[in-house]
Formats: C-alpha cells, sequence, structure tokens
C-alpha cells in the first residue's frame, strides 16, 4: 500500500448541503428555516429553549447553599514541606511561618490563610505557625520533635 492508494470507506464521506442555491436543489430560498420568526432570522440561538417544554435547568432540584464569606485556605501536606525542607529551600532552624512558605516558591497566595494537612512524610523538627492544621498534621510534627501552632481557633478541625 502507498499513500497515494489511500481512501476513505465507501460511504464514510458525505457531500456537505449547499444551502439557499435555488429551487432545484431543495434548500433553495428561505434554506431550509420555514418561512417568518425569530428563528428564521440570522444570529439568533435561544440558549435553553426547549421549544415551550420545562427546560432542564428549571427541571432539575435546587440543592445546598453558597456561604457568601466563606474562608478559602492555601492548603500544602507535610510531605511537600519537607521535600522544600530537604531541598534547602525552606531553613528548619528558623520558624516557618507562613510569608517563608510564600517566600519559598511553595505556595503562590496566602488567599485567607495557609492550612497544613498530614499527607506525606515528616521528618524535620521545625516550628511551624500557620492559620490552620488538621489534627494528624499536627500529631505528625510533634511526633517528629517540632511544633506546629495554629493562629486562629476556627481554622483547625
Amino acid at each position: 500500500m502507498k499513500l497515494n492508494e489511500l481512501r476513505d470507506n465507501p460511504g464514510a464521506t458525505k457531500k456537505r448541503k449547499r444551502i439557499g442555491r435555488g429551487p432545484g436543489s431543495g434548500t433553495g430560498k428561505t434554506g431550509g428555516r420555514g418561512i417568518k420568526g425569530q428563528k428564521s432570522r440570522s444570529g439568533v440561538a435561544i440558549a435553553g429553549y426547549e421549544g415551550g417544554q420545562m427546560p432542564l435547568y428549571q427541571r432539575l432540584p435546587k440543592r445546598g447553599f453558597s456561604k457568601p464569606n466563606r474562608k478559602a485556605y492555601s492548603v500544602v501536606n507535610l510531605g511537600l514541606i519537607q521535600k522544600f525542607i530537604d531541598d534547602k529551600k525552606i531553613d528548619a532552624k528558623k520558624d516557618i511561618t507562613e510569608d517563608v512558605l510564600v517566600e519559598s516558591g511553595l505556595i503562590r497566595r496566602k488567599k485567607d490563610g495557609i492550612r497544613v494537612l498530614a499527607k506525606g512524610e515528616f521528618t524535620a523538627k521545625a516550628k511551624i505557625a500557620v492559620t490552620g492544621a488538621s489534627k494528624s498534621a499536627i500529631a505528625a510534627v510533634e511526633k517528629a520533635g517540632g511544633s506546629l501552632t495554629v493562629t486562629s481557633a476556627s481554622a483547625a478541625e
């Protein structure tokens, strides 16, 4: 088989329907749009309209509530902090604050604070001060011989 012998399967391609090409074409004059009305005009798309049937977005039940003043935390895992300490990007001898985590490039921005989670191994003896932390993260840092202090009580869950 050569490249010039490649052919599509018979019936795989159809000729495009050419609209508005005279009465003999079957789609002349109005071009398959019917007569008059909003849908016969150009540039009209009736989004969400289902021909009078109740639209899907109205048929589905509305559930839940979005809290307008909820806090969004930047999340960091202990394993990543340990990796940055091993790579000498964070000094474990000094206090590890939220500003230190941002400066090291571990976190892009603080948002409403930084919350530490316990995923990964943590072996460094470090003092960490953040807005929030999980109970297992606090336990993991204390097991390694360090301390993890949470600055706001509402964030610790």
